[in-house]
């Protein structure tokens, strides 16, 4: 039987899913991308649009695993909340912390403008959805956790189809601005603290984190079908693998009234990615706890079990890379990681075939500092 609270399949997910998070968010230029590891523009959906819905069905599964086993034990103690929110702030903070960074504008010569800061985030959405999926674990059954799933799913849907945005001659959700969680985004948070490339909604924002913590019950769900000690292997991947796919459907055939979006988070969106996740998990558990066949996963469980590090960690040298500043071909200063790229990189392949050995190279970089880590035993965490 294998360790439910160290369940080398979700590591391997996990592992999967971080990496390719790190891979897409890392190009050697943003000009050359392969469409597959772009975001939509909006509505639709690309392989990169599955990654942040894959890991936040992931925080769902990894609560049930983890508490679960606790709260037999010792039931809902003090410490088990203290544990909650004392993560959920600690993964904020860095969110915070790596929107801050590196503290100091260069170009204008004076510390960064707080009041421009962007507040929401990947890691922030994570913290929010982590603290109230797991509330919502220690406190009802799975009976009510999948109700509660389904109608967030529904609210959302209800308020961005029928609530109409003061200022807007129509309310669509096709309009970048005029839906209601750009709208709200805007009045609660500030167009300054908004993400930059927009400043009229945020993808991580606030209403939108409604459905997204309906993603991260989806797989509190899965945690609890996975825990059930009375079926076996095959009928857990049976059943894994039915919900995957009546998920996908259903979320599949919503977005003709309610387009999958992942900038909005739509309701579409998270029943199909979580039916999407399901499938995968499923294929990883089917391989792993099944099969046995575990000599492809020492790469995704190096990077699975230190997720944290390897997205601060990868996010920091990125940001690191674009502010040292080092003279270019020209005799004009370019960032050092513009200068690796043209010289490494760019004279060996076309510029999208570049772009992606960069990215590539960057993972395996971070690979090999994960595995520096995962061989001395040490595992990061909040």
């Amino acid at each position: 039987m294998q360790n439910l609270e160290r369940l080398i399949s979700l590591d391997v997910f996990r592992g999967i899913t971080i990496a390719s998070m790190v891979l897409v968010n890392n190009p050697g230029t943003w000009s050359a991308v392969y469409e597959p590891l772009k975001h939509a523009e909006w509505h639709g959906v690309t392989p990169t649009d599955y990654i942040f819905p894959f890991f936040l069905f992931i925080v769902g599964v990894a609560i049930t695993l983890s508490l679960g086993k606790k709260i037999e034990a010792v039931g809902v103690s003090r410490k088990i909340y203290l544990k909650i929110f004392k993560r959920a702030a600690l993964i904020f903070l860095l969110g915070l912390f790596l929107a801050a960074y590196p503290f100091y504008d260069f170009a204008q010569g004076g510390w960064i403008d707080l009041s421009k800061l962007r507040i929401m985030g990947v890691l922030q959405r994570i913290a929010v959805c982590y603290l109230i999926a797991s509330l919502i674990f220690i406190h009802t059954n799975w009976q009510w956790q999948a109700l509660i799933a389904a109608a967030l799913c529904l609210i959302y849907w209800f308020l961005m189809t029928f609530i109409p945005v003061p200022g807007c001659v129509e309310t669509s959700i096709d309009d970048k601005a005029c839906n209601l969680a750009a709208y709200l985004d805007r009045l609660i948070l500030g167009e300054n603290h908004l993400w930059r490339q927009s400043r009229v909604y945020d993808p991580e924002g606030l209403l939108s984190t409604i459905p997204a913590i309906s993603t991260t019950l989806a797989g509190v769900l899965t945690g609890h079908w996975i825990r059930k000690k009375e079926i076996g292997n095959y009928e857990k991947v049976a059943g894994i693998f039915f919900f995957g796919v009546l998920l996908s459907a259903i979320g599949y055939f919503w977005g003709f009234f309610f387009p999958l979006n992942k900038s909005l988070w739509t309701s579409s969106y998270a029943v199909y990615t979580a039916g999407l996740a399901l499938c995968f998990l499923g294929f990883c558990y089917y391989l792993v706890e099944v099969k046995s066949s575990v000599w492809w996963t020492k790469p995704f469980v190096i990077f699975g079990v230190n997720p944290l590090i390897l997205f601060v960690g990868s996010g920091l040298m990125a940001k690191t890379l674009l502010l040292i500043k080092v003279e270019g071909a020209d005799g004009k200063p370019v960032s050092l990681q513009k200068w690796i790229f043209d010289n490494f990189f760019l004279p060996f392949a076309e510029p999208i075939n570049a772009s992606l050995l960069y990215a590539v190279s960057f993972i395996v970089f971070w690979l090999f500092l994960m595995w520096l880590l995962y061989r001395k035993g040490i595992y990061i965490k909040v």
